[in-house]
């Protein structure tokens, strides 16, 4: 069509001196400005003629070497012009023509005709609109919807449409019809909430590109946004099973329930224990029907499904539980040592493993130790660099999935051998002690006996007293002795 169109221009002018025929690409969203470029080198000071075009319309916008400017009446309705060319740019000459709020029939083959000092200058552009639509733009989950993409006028196949879904490649087969006027490229889906947000169409043509783009809400269940979506929990924690409604939703006969594995692949529903319950049940939202756990064991581990009725169509989500627990082996008695293992009930989206040892300094603030890759981790609990607690973190492709922790009490310093330095140091501050403490009781005992001689012997008379009635005492013993037969 482009060719053709440029042919044609090129024939009706061939009869005119200097005519040159350039061909433009340019896309434009239904309800934007379109922006259609045309320059021209002046080659005097002569103002030049101007006339925008369309092929089925007739003149756009005219401007003649006066100065005066005109507009087609199609154009202007009720006196509001909405197309112009900026006044500012004619002395760098550039005549460009603004269309304000772009409709498809706006789409088509424009000519911007500079005529100057006998010379002629022709462009032609090709303006094709770019429209999305989505219907319906609010959709049920599980009921159908579709996503258009439409470009007026068409092109061949040598175009290439791409679909972004919330600034990501969506890549599923869509479906493409072209004829003479339109080009379309459709998405059909069961809607769902992650096909929920913003939907654009990006269209490459000749080395010119276009985007449009239009937004689906989807109601019903939006948390979580897909089945079988998995809720990490480590034994002896608390969880929340998410089941949250669109806002304003109001489920009828909302239900939990556990699916056991049955025969035939099939899983027979049964209802949940009874110790979950709704989660915050005092603040809870009647659309939102999450249920919690306070305390996970190893026998909740399993799939659940969350169901209610909206506007008689019963929506249901399905959940897996997959529950994380830490074995500790005995220790050996050879090498003293305790082996910590990580498991996890479901490990599909396990990539890796990490262990860390988790202290806390005097304020209470958090630090973390070294890491150890692997699922497993061998410590001695005679060693302070075991004592406290060791957190096991899992994560997947897509970042960290859940933790668990275990505690190494602090063992007696009896019950095995300390650091060679830490004994050494020991012995030698309790060896000074003891020989500072004899040194003090000598001391004090030699001071006791000085002062109680002081205490006896401070008078000269009261010695010689008693060293005369010591004297007496030895006659006596003495005479005793002689008269006994």
């Amino acid at each position: 069509m482009m060719s053709l169109e440029c042919f044609i221009f090129i024939l009706i002018t061939s009869l005119v001196t200097g005519v040159q025929c350039d061909m433009t690409e340019v896309f434009a969203e239904v309800g934007s400005l379109a922006v259609l470029p045309c320059q021209y080198s002046p080659g005097s000071n002569v103002s030049p003629r101007i006339i925008w075009s369309k092929a089925d319309k007739g003149t756009v916008w005219r401007m003649e070497t006066s100065g005066l400017q005109m507009w087609g009446s199609s154009w202007s309705p009720n006196g509001n012009q909405r197309v112009r060319c900026p006044h500012t740019q004619f002395e760098r000459g550039h005549y460009s023509l603004q269309i304000l709020r772009v409709t498809e029939e706006d789409g088509g083959v424009y000519s911007c005709r500079v005529e100057q000092g006998g010379l002629v200058d022709e462009t032609v552009v090709m303006l094709r609109i770019i429209t999305v639509s989505i219907s319906p733009l609010v959709a049920m989950s599980g009921r159908d919807v579709s996503v258009t993409c439409q470009v007026t006028p068409g092109f061949d196949a040598s175009a290439a449409v791409q679909w972004m879904l919330n600034d990501s490649q969506f890549s599923r087969q869509t479906r493409f019809t072209s004829t003479g006027d339109t080009f379309k490229s459709i998405v059909k889906e069961k809607a769902s909430a992650r096909l929920s947000g913003n939907w654009t169409c990006v269209v490459g043509y000749r080395g010119k590109e276009g985007r449009a783009s239009a937004t689906l809400t989807v109601t019903g269940i939006i948390q979580p946004p897909s089945d079988d979506t998995k809720v990490y929990a480590a034994v002896g924690s608390a969880v929340t099973l998410p089941c949250v409604f669109s806002s304003g939703l109001i489920p009828d006969l909302p239900l939990w329930q556990k699916l056991q594995p049955g025969s035939l692949n099939k899983r027979a529903p049964s209802r949940v224990a009874p110790s979950f319950s709704p989660s915050s049940p005092s603040s809870q939202l009647p659309w939102d029907k999450s249920t919690s756990l306070k305390e996970v064991d190893l026998k909740d581990e399993g799939m659940y499904r969350c169901s209610g009725t909206i506007q008689g169509q019963r929506l249901a989500r399905n959940i897996q539980l997959v529950v994380a627990k830490i074995d500790s082996s005995v220790p050996s008695k050879k090498k003293g040592s305790v082996t910590l293992t990580c498991h996890v009930s479901d490990t599909s989206e396990v990539t890796q493993y990490e262990w860390v040892r988790v202290t806390y300094d005097l304020n209470g603030t958090e630090a973390i130790g070294s890491i150890h890759k692997g699922k497993t981790l061998s410590i001695s609990p005679l060693s302070e660099e075991s004592w406290g607690t060791w957190a096991c973190r899992f994560s997947g492709r897509d970042g960290s999935l859940g933790n668990i922790t275990y505690h190494v009490p602090m063992m007696s310093g009896l019950s095995g051998p300390k650091p060679s330095g830490f004994s050494q140091n020991t012995t030698a501050v309790v060896g000074l002690s003891v020989l500072l403490l004899a040194l003090l009781l000598i001391l004090a005992q030699m001071y006791k006996n000085h002062r109680r001689k002081q205490g006896i012997f401070q008078y000269p008379a009261m010695e010689t007293i008693i060293h005369t009635v010591s004297n007496e005492r030895e006659e006596r013993e003495k005479y005793r002795v002689k008269v006994l037969p």
